[in-house]
């Protein structure tokens, strides 16, 4: 059944960055899987898919990402689910990577594949120059990451779940809690953002927004 203009409109006026989480209320298993799904369906540049989510249910590693997160501190462990979006590192995201060539080989036809790589170089090397320094492979595979961020606090909200995404972190802290643990696969990922997931504990205040015609410009 497809979805109305009114109800889409709906989900996006309903969606807010939810500050305090009701911890009696728990998302049920189908209905979490169906928002990393969105995650997963996700477009990204030259199909690189470059993310992992990593759905953190140990108590004793949420304990220490609270305590090492300012942003998380105040929504664990209230809310329901908590995501963390790994970013590939640029181990993975040069060209010329095994993981690339393994991406592009799926995407693009064989009789095509070489060309298409020359002009994937092209890209990050003309283009955006994203090989002047290691830190633009990072922040270009970051960026991709909020696609699916965007995607699925937009799905939950489509089926009434609240969300929260949060940057509130150090970066060099996270990575190395996440590397003990064994999740950055040996420098391949690195922390990009965190989603906690669950239903609002009381309505928001009013929303601020831009109005429409300062955010949007017609060029005739």
């Amino acid at each position: 059944m497809t979805m109305t203009k009114e109800e889409i409109l709906k989900a996006y006026h309903f969606r807010h960055a939810t500050k305090e989480f009701d911890p009696s209320k728990t998302i049920s298993d189908e209905n979490f899987k169906f928002i990393l799904e969105t995650g997963r369906l996700s477009p990204s540049s030259f199909s690189s898919e470059p993310w992992k989510f990593v759905v953190v249910q140990n108590e004793q590693l949420l304990n220490k990402i609270k305590n090492s997160s300012y942003g998380a501190a105040s929504k664990l462990p209230e809310a329901s689910h908590f995501v963390i979006i790994l970013s590939r590192t640029p181990l993975d995201m040069r060209y010329d990577s095994a993981y690339q060539k393994e991406q592009q080989s799926k995407a693009v036809p064989k009789e095509r594949l070489k060309r298409h790589l020359e002009i994937f170089e092209e890209f990050q090397r003309h283009d955006f120059k994203l090989l002047d320094h290691e830190r633009f492979l990072t922040d270009w595979a970051i960026k991709q990451t909020y696609i699916p961020l965007a995607n699925m606090m937009t799905s939950a909200a489509l089926i009434g779940i609240d969300s929260c995404p949060i940057e509130g972190f150090n970066i060099e802290k996270i990575n190395q809690l996440l590397e003990e643990e064994g999740l950055l696969e040996d420098g391949h990922f690195t922390i990009s953002v965190m989603i906690a997931f669950g239903y609002r504990k009381k309505e928001p205040g009013p929303r601020i927004r831009l109005p429409f015609d300062d955010v949007v410009k017609w060029v005739k």
